[in-house]
């Protein structure tokens, strides 16, 4: 048993080492045409890092040829199956600028929008690169609108605008906590909530932006001098339909309710 198993230990490093030493003499020769064909191999058999070495030494080689327009769209995508997004978008941007006609164009304009989706951070950090998925993604859909990917494009799209929607209503929620501190925010927090609506229209998030805005007019009614209280109850109270109307079955119908009542209180003692 130790026996066997000490030969098939002693085969894989054979094997590998074999291919090490393959590997090493394609990288030092000068036959083109070799290293594109054993870079797809690589390729294929998922050894990504070997592929796009190979065809990072071929790609100027063939420019302008049909190899070379191959060649470049696989060096774009070993980088992006290598999770390597900034290097694979930038492969992929210059195919589509190279050959805007050209095999793996539609593709090609499709993986930009994706690598920018795939480099999108957390929602509290910086979200450039979830604006630009989405940006490159819209224009992906207006040159290719037949295109199979355009489905999946759509999601993506819709995903990335949820996750702005948060951003902008995390932005409204910090306001809203600040109250009355240094001025008034719930001011700031209902427009930059209402911007968040206007913005992102179909996202998932409308409804907690839709209370953050009712919340947000009430405190600012609570929290007022009294000549300006009665007609921010009013306010209140008029959101307080428009919230309703639009979300009957809310989770928040129990808390809208008493903004309600308690804004109702106070305007029908005047």
């Amino acid at each position: 048993m130790k026996a066997k198993v000490f030969y098939i230990l002693a085969l894989v490093f054979s094997l590998a080492v074999s291919s090490c030493s393959e590997y090493t003499k394609l990288q030092k020769s000068g036959d083109n045409d070799l290293k594109f064909a054993k870079a797809k191999e690589y390729y294929e058999k998922g050894k990504y890092l070997n592929a796009a070495s190979l065809l990072e030494s071929v790609v100027h080689s063939f420019r302008g040829t049909e190899k070379g327009e191959e060649a470049l769209f696989l060096l774009a995508k070993c980088h992006l199956m290598n999770e390597d997004y900034m290097t694979a978008r930038s492969y992929f941007s210059g195919y589509h600028r190279s050959y805007p006609r050209g095999r793996y164009a539609e593709q090609s304009k499709f993986y930009v929008g994706y690598c920018y989706y795939k480099d999108s951070p957390e929602v509290k950090l910086d979200q450039t690169s979830t604006k630009k998925a989405v940006e490159e993604l819209n224009l992906f859909i207006d040159i290719y609108p037949q295109s199979a990917k355009v489905p999946e494009a759509q999601s993506i799209i819709q995903e990335m605008n949820d996750k702005l929607a948060y951003k902008a209503y995390l932005n409204a929620k910090l306001y809203f906590n600040l109250g009355n501190y240094m001025g008034n925010n719930y001011l700031s927090c209902v427009i930059a909530a209402n911007n968040a609506i206007k913005t992102f229209p179909e996202s998932i998030h409308r409804e907690e932006l839709s209370f953050l805005i009712l919340k947000a007019k009430f405190l600012q009614a609570e929290e007022s001098v009294d000549e300006k209280r009665a007609d921010r109850y009013r306010e209140t109270v008029d959101e307080y339909y428009n919230f309703t109307n639009e979300f009957p079955e809310s989770k928040f119908a129990k808390e809208a309710q008493s903004i309600f009542a308690k804004s109702n209180k106070f305007l029908t003692k005047k």
